[in-house]
């Protein structure tokens, strides 16, 4: 890692108490306190800011899900590379300094590295309780690990994950940990085997949002199956989530209940996001970048023509707004929003998807329509209805891109399907009179490493593994 990376590791490691750099600084200062305790150890799971920070800025900004202001294109080269899918960028050469997304995931990751080596050994608590903190801080680190695989490497291949490169895999919180850059392959075999053996311990329901239950273990192994293509499992733990948690928020409800606000012409006054801590299609909560925990990112028109018409949930969190050249939609919400953890709406599509491509299309529009139900406003409504594979899914696809942007998803999904080959994912736009291409075979899918990572990598090294 970085050597400001292990700056941070060894301030958890001294400063805070958690454990020990080397063997001479074993010493507790003077006015610490050094965890013994499971609630000691547990609290870090409560650290919001530093442990369930989801920032996928980059993968937003190339889908265009975020709209990018012309100031910003102007004096950011790496926004303007990824928003107008400039091929020619050396984005390597942009990345000088560090990446949320780099950083604060391997942080995450120290500090439940920290929990799963202690946690059973903490004192005040029976093994039942120990377990429970350790199976969280599994999940959890497995999360992370998903999130960096699907967005600094290639997607995941089963002809080609056993030879392509990963990220490194850290599995000690010490400041002097090895750490390996593993194959795709080992780093998702990993991944199971951390949930594999966390789902025993999960509890039925979370002591806070942010702590993973059993639930929300069933929907993200639902997600690294899916995303490994293997349906068949990727279906059985999306049943298996949605008998935990089946719940999906009254988007027209809310609408209803705010459209005086809502629908005020030339008011931008902003309503208060449901998507927050108590949602309740949450199974787990994380946030995105800092700046989401109190709003989210306007979108460009040509995003918003994506949506259905007479999606409630659109309608109340964006609306039309014009200042000076640029014209966008302008966010409507405010407050708390879950863009890094897991909800049910991305399981009921997961079932429908899979559904689909068993050949259930009737069994999978159902699903489809369940959701839709409760989004798109009654005058716009219709079911769904086709016994064609393709167009049912990319309906499902059309519905799960819309429910989850600004999440990582439609970043994974449209490489998975890239890869795949049969339902590519590519854009074109216009602007300033030029037409601008992401194609489904662009390296622009796969983000380079920040270059002090590759440069200081810590106790292992780092292959890039895009070429700009």
């Amino acid at each position: 890692m970085k050597n400001i990376y292990k700056k941070v590791a060894c301030l958890l490691a001294l400063g805070l108490t958690l454990a020990s750099c080397d063997d001479y600084l074993n010493d507790v200062p003077k006015g610490s306190k050094s965890p013994t305790t499971l609630a000691d150890y547990e609290a870090f799971l409560r650290d919001e800011y530093t442990n369930h920070r989801v920032d996928i800025t980059g993968a937003s900004q190339l889908l265009n899900d975020q709209y990018v202001t012309l100031a910003s294109l102007a004096s950011n080269r790496l926004y303007n590379a990824l928003y107008m899918w400039d091929e020619n960028a050396d984005r390597i050469s942009m990345k000088v300094s560090d990446e949320t997304m780099y950083y604060s995931s391997y942080a995450g990751i120290s500090t439940f590295n920290l929990i799963i080596e202690n946690a059973l050994n903490t004192t005040k608590a029976t093994e039942a309780e120990q377990r429970v903190v350790w199976a969280e801080a599994k999940v959890l680190r497995a999360m992370n690990y998903f999130n960096l695989v699907n967005f600094y490497a290639d997607t995941y291949v089963a002809s080609t994950a056993a030879t392509k490169l990963s990220v490194p895999l850290i599995t000690s919180a010490n400041i002097n940990a090895p750490s390996k850059q593993v194959t795709i392959q080992e780093l998702y075999d990993f991944i199971l085997n951390d949930v594999k053996e966390a789902l025993p311990y999960l509890l039925k329901v979370s002591q806070t949002p942010l702590h993973p239950n059993l639930g929300a273990g069933y929907a993200f192994y639902s997600r690294v199956y899916l995303q490994m293509n293997n349906y068949t499992e990727a279906l059985k733990y999306a049943d298996l989530a949605l008998a935990e948690n089946n719940k999906l928020y009254d988007w027209i409800g809310y609408y209803n209940t705010n459209k005086t606000i809502i629908d005020l012409p030339n008011s931008y006054t902003t309503t208060t996001s449901p998507m927050g801590y108590t949602y309740v299609e949450n199974y787990t909560y994380r946030h995105g970048t800092y700046n989401s925990l109190t709003t989210e990112n306007s979108i460009p028109v040509e995003r918003a023509q994506r949506f259905e018409a007479g999606d409630a949930k659109f309608i109340s969190r964006w609306k039309l707004y014009t200042v000076g050249a640029e014209t966008y939609y302008r966010r409507t919400l405010s407050g708390a929003f879950n863009f890094g953890g897991i909800t049910t709406v991305e399981v009921y599509l997961i079932k429908a998807e899979c559904l689909a491509r068993a050949g259930q299309i009737s069994e999978a529009l159902a699903v489809l329509n369940t959701v839709r139900k409760t989004r798109i406003l009654p005058a716009s409504y219709q079911d769904i209805s086709t016994t064609d594979k393709t167009v049912a899914l990319n309906a499902i696809f059309r519905t799960k891109n819309n429910e989850l942007t600004n999440t990582l998803i439609p970043f994974a999904d449209a490489r998975r399907l890239n890869a795949e080959g049969v339902y590519k994912v590519s854009f074109t736009k216009t602007a300033n009179g030029n037409t601008y291409t992401l194609k489904s075979d662009s390296h622009l899918w796969t983000m380079p490493f920040p270059q002090g990572a590759v440069q200081n990598p810590g106790n292992g090294t780092i292959t890039q593994n895009v070429a700009k």
